[in-house]
């Protein structure tokens, strides 16, 4: 089964993509918990900070043509579609300045024993969006 992309204003397929078969799919999937195990979640939060922080500069990098695929895909008006990748941006340079934070570790009252809540990343995480999910929702 194969999949297209559609031109909302004229009808034109844009790009046609193959579908990816199970073996595939597992063998991404084992790739990405592989790289997750021994990789990402070994990395200090500044190392993290600055994989999103480089992201962020990407993305304004080819702000342009990542939203004139949002209006091709999509149909938005360019002007939003800028708004949304200069928004997508933002959402990554704020996790990367504050997640640090957001997932320290919290004591919490208790009146026996003690309680700690924790962020403990358990693994890779899959997920199908619809054609029109956008950029922001994934930052």
């Amino acid at each position: 089964m194969t999949y297209q992309s559609t031109n909302p204003f004229d009808g034109k397929i844009l790009q046609t993509f193959q579908e990816c078969s199970p073996p595939q799919l597992e063998e991404k999937l084992a790739r990405a918990s592989d790289c997750f195990q021994n990789t990402w979640r070994n990395k200090s939060f500044p190392e993290r900070a600055a994989v999103l922080a480089r992201a962020a500069s990407l993305i304004r990098e080819r702000s342009d043509e990542l939203a004139k695929l949002i209006t091709l895909e999509m149909g938005k008006l360019i002007a939003q579609s800028r708004g949304e990748v200069a928004l997508s941006a933002a959402i990554l340079d704020y996790y990367a300045q504050h997640a640090e934070r957001f997932l320290a570790s919290e004591k919490l009252p208790t009146q026996s024993g003690e309680a700690l809540v924790e962020s403990c990343p358990i693994g890779v995480l899959f997920g199908v969006e619809p054609w029109n999910f956008p950029y922001y929702l994934n930052s």
